[in-house]
């Protein structure tokens, strides 16, 4: 149970805003409703209005539903949703008089703001109290941080290890252009966490318990800082952050490290709920991956679709650290209600697998640059994309997402992720090197032997035999890849016959010949 003024401080950090009905905000808010079609007489405090057609349908649905306030997502730009004004301020102008003439208040969503999170968000705060960025956390948190602001005076920040907000004081007294950066991105800006680094803040915090003092910054944007450690025993688990012109002192200074004691505690509780949560999740998608489930049952119990799955394997590390990025992804990909995320992750060894409902591959590449970008600017991210599937082969899903990621893992920075089902020649070619390299090439063939000769007399057979090939017996085309006269690549080609049997009017021979010249290549080409 909370306040709806809660409810639009923290569905504000997603693009939420209230319209009309102000006085409403001290309102307690029990209970929320979505419209059902078979049940005409839902009831309850905050209404979803999910399949709405205009905002004054859904504020009558919410009257009809005798709610306190209605939580509309209107139609993208260009979707062809009725009733929904062009601009975002007639949209907030509109919803205003219509909340004001029901007696609704109106909370507009952005459209790019999917149902699920929103849905995750309202019904963790409402029905169990509890709220951060993944849908867990106890929402007293805000409180707390509030309560911290009413007791020293200053804006408070709670943050966790790797510097995203889990919660923050509603007072702005004291605040700053740089808290409100950290408020709207949910994490402190890479800038300040350089800062903070030079500054020696972060290492300090994880040394002592005793509250450290960040002096104003006005380049920066920052005013005063005090920051304590919130820890579980010896572990870091996150930090509170005070606004304040000067080191806090007596009163204060105790209050600051009696709230980062309880917010461990709050912590330590979310974070028993989300390791249960993910050690179920894990246990499924291993089992799934290593094909020893029943995979329709298994794939029902994760909440997903049993076709066009793709498996999905990344890798996330930093120069200095092969496994703490690691863990952060498998953190990020398994935030939130399991029926809210895309995809369900299991960690096995050194490789982060996610199973992911996805037709195309671009799909699943934005989920993987989404990943990306919610861990540290340091970290690199390799991944690879199994071709789509049904539950029973995603072992198989697994092995094509395990050579996609050895295919980029030896790209260059900034390729795409390859997925199988378009990077299949590549795989093939990577494979017959594999091959090649470990000895099982024929050793006796005639490619064996013109590299012997070019090894031997400095030749060029061989790259003349690969453009002869690659230009389907074009003697033009292949002279224009070898930078040399038509001529110079038939005399090449009747010598090379000399040498040994070498049927080029063969198609079979031909075929082996291209093959074993990719193979021999140092890397793949497309």
């Amino acid at each position: 149970m909370i306040t709806l003024d809660r409810l639009v401080n923290v569905l504000g950090g997603y693009g939420v805003r209230l319209c009309g009905r102000p006085e409403a905000r001290s309102t307690w808010l029990r209970s929320v409703a979505i419209p059902d079609a078979t049940d005409h007489h839902v009831a309850g405090d905050v209404l979803l209005a999910v399949g709405t057609s205009s905002l004054a349908e859904a504020v009558q649905w919410a009257a009809a539903a005798k709610a306190t306030a209605v939580l509309v997502r209107p139609a993208r730009t260009g979707t062809g949703g009725e009733g929904e004004s062009g601009s975002g301020a007639d949209a907030e102008r509109e919803a205003a008089a219509i909340a004001d003439r029901h007696g609704v208040a109106v909370l507009l969503a952005e459209p790019a703001v999917s149902w699920s999170q929103l849905a995750g968000v309202v019904y963790g705060l409402v029905l169990e109290s509890r709220e951060t960025a993944s849908g867990r956390g106890p929402t007293d948190l805000f409180a707390l941080a509030d309560n911290l602001t009413d007791v020293i005076g200053g804006a408070v920040t709670i943050e966790d290890r790797h510097s995203r907000v889990l919660a923050y004081s509603r007072s702005q007294q004291a605040g700053d252009p740089a808290r409100l950066e950290t408020i709207l991105g949910r994490r402190v800006p890479e800038r300040l966490r350089e800062l903070f680094r030079q500054q020696e803040v972060f290492a300090r915090l994880a040394a002592t318990d005793e509250p450290v003092f960040v002096p104003a910054d006005a380049e920066h944007g920052l005013t005063g800082r005090m920051a304590v450690a919130v820890r579980a025993g010896r572990e870091l688990l996150g930090s509170v952050w005070v606004s304040c012109a000067g080191p806090l002192t007596g009163a204060n200074r105790r209050a600051l490290a009696d709230g980062a004691r309880t917010v461990g505690l709050h912590l330590l509780r979310s974070r028993a709920s989300a390791d249960l949560e993910r050690q179920v999740e894990s246990d499924l998608v291993i089992r799934l991956l290593e094909g020893s489930a029943d995979a329709a049952t298994v794939i029902s119990q994760l909440g997903l679709a049993p076709q066009a799955i793709r498996v999905i394997a990344v890798r996330a590390y930093t120069p200095d650290d092969r496994h703490a990025a690691l863990l952060l992804a498998l953190e990020q990909a398994t935030n939130g209600f399991g029926w809210s995320r895309p995809g369900r992750s299991a960690l096995l060894g050194d490789t982060l697998y996610t199973i992911l409902r996805a037709e195309r591959a671009e799909a699943a590449r934005q989920w993987i640059a989404a990943l990306h970008s919610e861990l540290p600017a340091r970290v690199r991210v390799t991944a690879g994309i199994g071709a789509p599937a049904e539950a029973a082969d995603l072992a198989a899903g697994r092995q094509e997402a395990d050579e996609c990621l050895a295919l980029h893992e030896s790209a260059e920075p900034g390729a795409v992720p390859p997925a199988y089902d378009e990077s299949w020649d590549d795989i093939l070619l990577r494979r017959l090197c594999t091959a090649a390299r470990t000895g099982r090439a024929p050793a006796r063939g005639p490619v064996s032997a013109l590299l012997r000769h070019d090894t031997r007399h400095g030749t060029r057979f061989v790259a003349t035999l690969r453009a002869w090939l690659e230009s389907q017996g074009d003697l033009t085309l292949a002279a224009e890849r070898l930078a040399v006269h038509p001529n110079t690549v038939r005399n090449r080609l009747r010598r090379m016959g000399e040498l040994g049997p070498l049927d080029l009017d063969d198609t079979r021979q031909r075929l082996a010949m291209t093959i074993m010249l990719a193979a021999l290549e140092d890397e793949p080409r497309r």
